[in-house]
């Protein structure tokens, strides 16, 4: 009889004891706790230590505060027929006003958000050429956060971002967008360097020119000097002379000439050798080639 009475007086302290600690739980930060009574919503308990009423009430469950990140992928087709893979980074957060209504309105509430965004998507990329896709990150990502605000909003969710972190189109299309982009730089690099070779023979054709031009007039001050030089050797001449004849004149420039010529080209360390006479037989015998083919052209040109 005493065992028996010890044993139901220690089932009714742990009775006590279970009962006395069920009027209390905590609930950690950034997070809302759902509390029943009989299976009814009661109320919601914030952060710290809460109470409830043993065996009539309960922790139905806790709905997190924190910013929670979903990520998708969707998968769609082009204006231009370009399959792409969109992955989709949603940024949601249960608004603290609406922890009822996030917590018993939605079974699933990512399965619902992938909904929404596959609508949104669906309803804006087929509609774009695979470049204005890529140049429409930002809009389409816009596009997702209205719907999802909207949307969402009744359900006591709270959309703090929508991000499109990549437009990935099938291999084979890329690797021929990136032949393409090749194709173009070199097509640019080609054109760069056809213009840079155009400035080169250009620059070069007007140095030629201008140094041709200066040559040209270096020759002809030469031949000025020249003639300037003989013309004071012949006056020279005659003052010592008398009056020699015009054949006599040419004779003495003549010589000069040859002599001066021979003078240069001894002068210049790449001449090869020569091998001329200079008896004055042969002298005489040049002076008088040239006079004779300079009297047949003057003789032409009279007739």
């Amino acid at each position: 009889m005493e065992y028996m009475v010890l044993f139901v007086f220690v089932v009714v302290a742990f009775v006590a004891l279970g009962a006395f600690f069920g009027f209390f739980f905590t609930v950690q930060t950034a997070e809302v706790a759902i509390v029943t009574r009989f299976g009814k919503f009661e109320r919601t308990c914030g952060p710290g230590l809460n109470f409830k009423i043993p065996f009539i009430e309960a922790v139905a469950g806790k709905v997190s505060l924190r910013v929670n990140q979903i990520a998708l992928t969707m998968e769609t087709k082009t204006r231009d027929n370009v399959f792409v893979t969109i992955p989709i980074s949603v940024q949601t957060r249960v608004k603290p006003e609406k922890v009822f209504e996030a917590y018993y309105s939605l079974s699933d509430p990512v399965a619902q958000i992938q909904s929404y965004v596959e609508q949104v998507v669906l309803g804006h990329v087929p509609g774009m050429t695979l470049d204005e896709v890529f140049a429409s990150q930002s809009s389409i990502a816009a596009a997702v956060k209205k719907e999802l605000d909207v949307d969402m909003s009744d359900f006591g969710y709270e959309i703090v971002n929508v991000l499109v972190t990549d437009i990935v189109p099938d291999a084979k299309v890329k690797s021929a967008m990136n032949d393409i982009n090749a194709a173009q730089r070199e097509q640019v690099a080609a054109n760069a360097r056809g213009e840079a070779e155009k400035i080169l023979v250009v620059k070069k054709a007007e140095a030629e020119a201008e140094s041709k031009a200066l040559q040209g007039q270096g020759i002809a001050n030469q031949r000025r000097a020249i003639i300037e030089g003989l013309s004071s050797s012949i006056e020279d001449f005659q003052k010592a002379l008398g009056s020699p004849s015009a054949t006599e004149v040419m004779q003495l420039v003549l010589v000069t000439q040859y002599f001066d010529t021979l003078k240069s080209i001894g002068e210049t360390d790449r001449t090869n050798t020569l091998f001329l006479s200079h008896t004055p037989g042969a002298v005489q015998s040049i002076s008088d080639d040239i006079l004779q083919a300079l009297t047949a052209v003057q003789g032409n040109a009279k007739r």
